[in-house]
């Protein structure tokens, strides 16, 4: 009997933490799959995120450059962005700890490709480490949505565990 009971408390616990597995991915949507040409020119550049801070690094995607190609700025130093056959092609930079804040360029060149694209992008002052903080940072949505789930099915599984412990009793066994 107690086997049955740890295996429905296991269960429920395992069933909670698999339903909120997708709450907590929530906050990051699908990617776009973009398809690019064969003239190996970079095309639809984005920088992702656009402001940083310094020490951060930055995802460079370029479409269009399918043997790879490199990415220049001031503020971080050369990338190479990977080649392949779907045309679209990355590459992460990690901008200099004493880059100046303010606006940038980044400039993208496709190996074998003599065009160039630029893109923008901003640093922004730099932010001390949040040490010695303690718990004095307030969790994120994510956190209590995951955390909520996890109470709510814990609180169930207690339930279900002293409703049925209640019926074991009163039939006299």
């Amino acid at each position: 009997m107690r086997a049955a009971r740890t295996l429905a408390v296991t269960a429920t616990a395992i069933a909670a933490v698999g339903l909120a597995a997708p709450l907590a991915a929530a906050t990051y949507g699908p990617g776009n799959v973009l398809s690019g040409g064969s003239d190996n020119t970079p095309r639809d550049v984005t920088v992702s995120p656009f402001e940083v801070h310094p020490g951060s690094t930055l995802t460079i995607t370029a479409r269009g450059c399918n043997r790879g190609g490199t990415v220049t700025s001031n503020a971080f130093p050369d990338a190479s962005l990977s080649g392949n056959s779907n045309g679209q092609s990355t590459a992460v930079a990690r901008v200099y700890n004493s880059a100046t804040p303010g606006n940038y360029n980044l400039a993208v060149r496709c190996n074998g490709g003599s065009s160039v694209v630029t893109e923008p992008f901003r640093v922004l002052p730099g932010r001390g480490a949040q040490g010695g903080l303690g718990g004095s940072l307030a969790p994120s949505s994510t956190e209590m949505a995951v955390g909520g789930s996890l109470v709510a099915a814990a609180a169930l599984g207690g339930g279900l565990f002293i409703a049925r412990r209640r019926r074991m009793t009163g039939a006299g066994v």
